[in-house]
C-alpha cells in the first residue's frame, strides 16, 4: 500500500498481530491449562474438576479483542482434548464463559466499556456482569451437583450468548 493508505487504516487490527503477541497470547490463554492440568492431575481425586475462563469472543468477532479471541477458542478446543484425556481418571475439565466484567485483564481490552455497556442492553437479564455469578457458576461445576459434565462450556453471561443481535 501506498505510505498514505498505510496511515490511514484503522489501529488494532486482527491483521496486524504480531507472531510474539500471538505466541504469548496461547501460551497465557492455552497452554498454562495443559501445564496445570498435567501438574494437578496426579493428585486429583476421581470426581475432581478443573476449570478455565473463556469468552464468547472465541465464537464470535468483537472489535479489538482480536488474538484473544483466537486464543480463547484454542482454548475451549483444549477443554474437549483435555476432558477426553482425563474422563478415564474420573477428572471432569469445563470452562466458564463469563460476560464482560470489570477485571485487571479486561483492562487491558481496547473499548471494553463499550462491549459491557451493549453486552448489558442485550442480554436477557441486564447488567448482570459480576464476579458473583461466576463464582457461584464456578461452585457448581466444581460440586458433584455437575458429575456429569465435561468438556463444556457453560455461560455466566445472562443469556448475552444466546441473542441474535
Amino acid at each position: 500500500l501506498p505510505r498514505q493508505a498505510r496511515s490511514e487504516r484503522p489501529l488494532n487490527r486482527f491483521l496486524d498481530t504480531t507472531r510474539e503477541g500471538f505466541k504469548v497470547a496461547h501460551e497465557i490463554s492455552v497452554y498454562s491449562l495443559i501445564a496445570v492440568a498435567r501438574e494437578l492431575t496426579p493428585i486429583m481425586d476421581k470426581g475432581g474438576s478443573i476449570l478455565t475462563m473463556t469468552y464468547l469472543g472465541s465464537d464470535r468477532v468483537f472489535p479489538k479483542y482480536n488474538v484473544m479471541g483466537v486464543a480463547k477458542a484454542a482454548l475451549e478446543s483444549t477443554v474437549r482434548y483435555l476432558a477426553a484425556d482425563l474422563g478415564e481418571q474420573g477428572i471432569r475439565v469445563n470452562a466458564i464463559s463469563a460476560g464482560p466484567i470489570k477485571t485487571a485483564s479486561a483492562r487491558g481490552i481496547p473499548g471494553f466499556s463499550a462491549m459491557q455497556q451493549e453486552a448489558a442492553e442485550r442480554s436477557p437479564l441486564g447488567d448482570i456482569f459480576s464476579t458473583d455469578h461466576v463464582a457461584g457458576t464456578a461452585v457448581f461445576l466444581a460440586s458433584d451437583a455437575s458429575a456429569g459434565l465435561t468438556g463444556d462450556v457453560i455461560f455466566a453471561d445472562g443469556g448475552y450468548h444466546a441473542m441474535g443481535i
